[in-house]
């Protein structure tokens, strides 16, 4: 299981799709990245040699990937909320930012849903009969 950036890459997946392991790389970057290091993206990680996979990490080191990536999208996100956009508020109430509906749905933001006093667990409600 090689280590490429800091994260392990699974090695008995093809390397197109084990680059996908690391953050901001998809599929079509991990083919593009394959094929400017010179390996088949159909060869496996762990068969990988060492010249192979520091050729890989020079590839890699003219994209912003992982943490660079991940600093950067959360600096942007400060940046909204500090200059108090929309977008911003929408970020710090942990709404969905994208103009999507909120009166159903959007769980995956706003968590699971609060009750207000409704008693739904049928332990609950027997225990507060007695």
């Amino acid at each position: 299981m090689p280590r490429i950036l800091g994260v392990d890459i699974p090695g008995k997946k093809r390397i197109e799709y084990a680059l996908r392991y690391l953050h901001g790389v998809g599929l079509t970057r991990a083919r593009a990245i394959a094929g400017e290091a010179g390996i088949d993206p159909a060869k496996k990680t762990d068969d990988l040699t060492p010249d192979e996979l520091r050729s890989l990490l020079g590839v890699l080191q003219g994209y912003r990937v992982e943490g660079d990536l991940r600093r950067e999208v959360s600096q942007n996100i400060r940046r909204l909320v500090s200059i108090g956009s929309y977008r911003g508020l929408r970020h710090r109430r942990g709404l969905p930012v994208r103009g999507q509906r909120t009166s159903t749905n959007a769980r995956t933001r706003k968590g699971p849903r609060r009750t207000v006093g409704a008693v739904r667990d049928k332990a609950a409600r027997q225990a507060m009969k007695k």
